[in-house]
C-alpha cells in the first residue's frame, strides 16, 4: 500500500474511532467527528495537462481539476473518500484519458481546497455534483467514486438521469450502520441516536436519509460495485445489501484478500474497462471543443507525477 493510501486508510480510521468515543462523552463531540473531517493538505499533482477549474456547487465553490481527452468518447467524474481530496483521481485521470475519457476530480465540500465547513456524506454533496455535472460537455457521463465518493455517486445517480453509468467502490450501505458498526462496545445506543440528532442539527440533513442502499432501488443506470472481501472498516455486506436492492443491468465484484483502499489491482481495472465497454451508450452528440473557463489554469505537461 503506498503511504498516501495508509494515510487516507488512517485518517479514515481515527474519524471513525473519534465518533464512537465522543459519542459515548457527548453529543456535541461525536457530531463535529461526523461533520468535520480533517482537511488533507494537496501534496499530489497529475504529470498530464490539466485545467484547475472552480465549480460552484449548492452554495459552495469547489475546487476541481479537468483533463481532456482527444477522443471524447464520454466524461468520468471522480468522487473521493472522505479525509482525502482531489489528489486521489491522479491514476483516475491517468487511466481513462488515454482510453478517450474526458475526467473531472473535484474537491469535496468540507474537504480539500473546497469550501464548506460540515461533511454531510451525500445529502448535500449529490446536489453539488448535480451542479458539476451542469458543466460537463461530453456524453455519456460516468460517475466513479471511492468509499464516501462512491455513496454520493449511488444517491446521486438515483435521481439524476444524466449519469449513464456509475462505478461505486468500497461504498457503505447507510451512515447510521457505518457509523454505529465503528462505535467502541461502551457507546450505548442512546449515545449514538443523540449523536446523529446532534450531527443532522448543526449540519442541517438527517443522518437517517443518508443511505446509498435506499438510494440503489431508484438508479436505472447500469452500476458496478467493487468492495474488498477482507475490508475491516467498511465490510463487504454493505456493498452485498447494495447490489441486492439495485435494478438491472448490474454487476458486483468482490476482489479478494483487498480492504477498504486497495482495491484496484490491475486484474479490476481490467474488469472496470471491459464492463464500461459494454454498457456505454454512444455520444449522444458529436465531440466539441470543451470551452476554456474564465479563470482556469492550464498546467504544463509532465508537472507532478502519479
Amino acid at each position: 500500500m503506498t503511504s498516501w493510501k495508509r494515510t487516507a486508510a488512517l485518517t479514515v480510521a481515527v474519524v471513525l474511532l473519534a465518533i464512537g468515543v465522543a459519542a459515548y462523552v457527548a453529543p456535541s463531540f461525536g457530531a463535529n467527528a461526523i461533520l468535520y473531517p480533517k482537511r488533507r493538505p494537496m501534496t499530489r499533482q497529475p504529470h498530464q495537462p490539466f485545467q484547475a477549474v472552480d465549480f460552484e456547487g449548492a452554495g459552495v465553490k469547489l475546487k476541481g481539476w479537468w483533463f481532456h481527452a482527444p477522443e471524447r468518447r464520454g466524461t468520468v467524474v471522480f468522487l473521493h473518500g472522505v479525509g482525502d481530496n482531489r489528489g486521489a483521481a491522479v491514476g483516475i485521470a491517468a487511466h481513462f484519458v488515454p482510453r478517450g475519457f474526458e475526467v473531472i476530480a473535484y474537491d469535496s465540500r468540507a474537504h480539500g481546497e473546497s469550501e464548506g465547513d460540515a461533511c454531510t456524506y451525500g445529502s448535500y454533496e449529490k446536489q453539488d455534483l448535480g451542479r458539476v455535472l451542469d458543466r460537463v460537455t461530453v456524453n455519456p457521463i460516468v460517475v466513479m467514486g471511492v468509499s464516501m465518493g462512491a455513496a454520493v455517486a449511488l444517491q446521486a445517480a438515483a435521481a439524476d438521469r444524466r449519469i449513464a453509468a456509475v462505478v461505486a467502490v468500497s461504498s457503505f450501505a447507510d451512515l447510521h450502520t457505518a457509523a454505529a458498526e465503528r462505535a467502541p462496545f461502551f457507546a450505548t445506543t442512546g449515545a449514538l441516536s443523540r449523536t446523529f440528532d446532534r450531527a443532522g442539527k448543526i449540519g442541517q440533513f438527517r443522518v437517517d436519509d443518508v443511505s446509498p442502499m435506499a438510494a440503489a432501488a431508484h438508479i436505472t443506470a447500469p452500476t458496478l460495485i467493487i468492495h474488498g472481501e477482507q475490508d475491516d472498516e467498511t465490510p463487504p455486506a454493505h456493498s452485498q445489501r447494495i447490489f441486492a436492492a439495485l435494478r438491472a443491468p448490474k454487476r458486483l465484484i468482490l476482489v479478494p484478500n483487498a480492504r477498504h483502499s486497495h482495491v484496484l489491482d490491475a486484474g479490476v481495472w481490467r474488469e472496470i474497462d471491459d464492463w464500461l465497454d459494454a454498457v456505454m451508450p454512444k455520444p449522444s452528440r458529436p465531440p466539441r471543443p470543451a470551452p476554456i473557463q474564465e479563470g482556469a489554469q492550464r498546467a504544463p505537461a509532465g508537472a507532478g507525477a502519479i
